[in-house]
């Protein structure tokens, strides 16, 4: 198996990643470091926990409209989440709405892994693109964010070896 989710880390990484697969020890490693699954399951109860990680960094940025769990989401083909901000005239005023998406995959993920996946769509309210500015927020909200970036990665290795891939 290719090692899809990680493309572009260093072919040292790659080569660590790769080992573990072939001794079947990646689950086993995930498993350890990341022990819980989180019982953020519904759509309300994702809403409330991106809402509170909006307000503890980002409490001036646009209000969240909608934060759902989204099963059209092909991780492979789209991304892992998906921010949207849709600009409608009403009464001769522009009104925003900011909706943050999330995979359904992540609703059995380890709960570090789902958090990593909503501070990266929050930073997109304030930051459109991937530059500094937008990982400094990332870091800014979760500052283990680029290690769970990857370990995320992991699991989702480990979830297409197992079969789960959404």
């Amino acid at each position: 198996m290719s090692l899809l989710y990680l493309q572009g880390y260093p072919e040292s990484l790659l080569t660590q990643v790769q080992q573990l697969i072939d001794q079947q020890r990646l689950g086993e490693v995930l498993q350890k470091r990341y022990p819980d699954a989180h019982g953020i399951t519904s759509d309300k109860a994702l809403y409330d926990y991106a809402l509170t990680l909006k307000n503890q960094a980002l409490r001036n940025a646009p209000p969240l409209n909608k934060v759902i769990y989204d099963s059209k989401i092909k991780v492979m083909k789209d991304a892992l989440g998906l921010h949207t901000a849709i600009s409608r005239v009403q009464g001769g005023k522009l009104k925003a709405k900011a909706e943050i998406r999330v995979a359904t995959i992540f609703k059995q993920a380890p709960e570090a892994f789902l958090r990593m996946i909503v501070v990266h769509e929050l930073a997109h309210i304030k930051e459109k693109d991937h530059n500094k500015a937008f990982y400094q927020l990332c870091c800014h909200m979760e500052p283990q964010y680029h290690q769970l970036e990857f370990d995320t990665r992991l699991w989702l290795t480990e979830q297409a070896l197992r079969g789960k891939e959404s």
